[in-house]
């Protein structure tokens, strides 16, 4: 693609410079992609009713336009303008988790142009918590379609730096909001079926659910035609250059099964500095559940700095439920390669 003048705004989330927000708001309107901080990760956005400019976000991630966007909204009158119907089960959800990491599938308005939700007869919808990606929709006035503001494959992005690294010269602008306080992509919950699906898991976990509606299970992410109605769940995602094999196990027992490891490897895992895992660097992923969830995406891409052959990611054991979203970005960063020092049996 030809380079494009990228302008970076930096932008206090606790002092809000409108000046700026005018100006992002302004470069969206104007069918230019612009990056905004959310409380999940970085997204890339673009006018979700602009079919030219959702087009440049394929463009800038460099894959193609067959994968369903997140669209962004502000408030919940803008659902109006996207949606075709609003069920008893999302507004519960939506009363509990929204502003927040919880995308909803709804059946779509056909003003929802196809690339927005690959063809669909679906969209995904989602009101961030983040004040900066809520000032930038609310002075915009139109839903903001935006995947994760990363290359196509790469982790995704929860700083500013990381959307630097990746996507500098590739889009407009790029608002500097600060760290992603969650550090995964939202729960991803389809309420178009008889049974509410979580299609992708996240911080709002299946149980969370289950306490508000009663019922919900993990579904299939595909629609009748074979595309998938949830982001993030076609092609390979999450994975640094250095290669990652996930673990099953306690850190003890992946200490004693690297002690024939003859790479030069790096290790993520929780409470790490209580064990030296026989490595070359050790990566510690926090104390509990949560601070990994954090860590994940900027300990992955740290990988690609050290001078490591091979990192193994220890899986968290919490009964959480947010373990199942870390475990999930784990193993699709990994390709699947997965040793489970439980059972002693390997699919490397």
């Amino acid at each position: 693609m030809n380079e494009v003048d990228t302008k970076i705004l930096k932008i206090d989330p606790d002092r809000i410079d409108n000046s700026k927000i005018d100006e992002a708001a302004g470069a969206i309107l104007e069918g230019k992609t612009v990056v905004m901080p959310t409380e999940t990760v970085y997204g890339l956005g673009a006018n979700a009713f602009s079919k030219e400019a959702v087009a440049k976000i394929f463009i800038a991630k460099g894959r193609p336009s067959d994968n369903p966007l997140i669209c962004h909204i502000s408030n919940r009158d803008m659902l109006s303008d996207i949606v075709a119907e609003v069920p008893q089960s999302a507004k519960i959800l939506m009363d509990h988790f929204w502003g927040g990491p919880l995308t909803i599938i709804f059946k779509k308005k056909d003003n929802v142009p196809d690339i927005v939700n690959a063809g669909l007869p679906t969209v995904a919808v989602r009101m961030p918590s983040h004040p900066v990606a809520n000032a930038l929709i609310e002075k915009a006035g139109v839903p903001v379609a935006a995947p994760s503001a990363n290359l196509s494959g790469t982790p995704s992005p929860t700083t500013a730096q990381h959307v630097i690294d990746d996507l500098y010269g590739r889009v407009d602008v790029i608002i500097d909001g600060g760290n992603s306080k969650i550090g995964i992509e939202s729960t991803v919950i389809d309420l178009t079926g008889e049974i509410p699906m979580i299609l992708r898991p996240g911080y709002v976990t299946i149980n969370d659910v289950r306490k508000l509606l009663g019922k919900c299970e993990y579904g299939n992410s595909k629609g009748e035609a074979g595309t998938p109605k949830s982001p993030g769940m076609k092609y390979t995602h999450y994975a640094p250059k250095t290669p990652v094999v996930c673990v099953i196990g306690s850190a003890r027992e992946l200490e004693l099964f690297l002690m024939k490891e003859n790479r030069k490897i790096a290790v993520i895992a929780q409470n790490a500095n209580k064990y030296d895992f026989n490595a070359d660097v050790v990566l510690s992923a926090g104390f509990d559940v949560e601070s990994y969830a954090a860590r994940l995406f900027y300990l992955l891409r740290k990988t690609d700095e050290l001078d490591v052959e091979l990192t193994y990611a220890l899986l968290p054991t919490s009964k959480s439920g947010l373990e199942v979203a870390v475990a999930n970005r784990l193993l699709k960063a990994s390709g699947g390669r997965l040793i489970n020092l439980k059972n002693k049996w390997s699919n490397i």
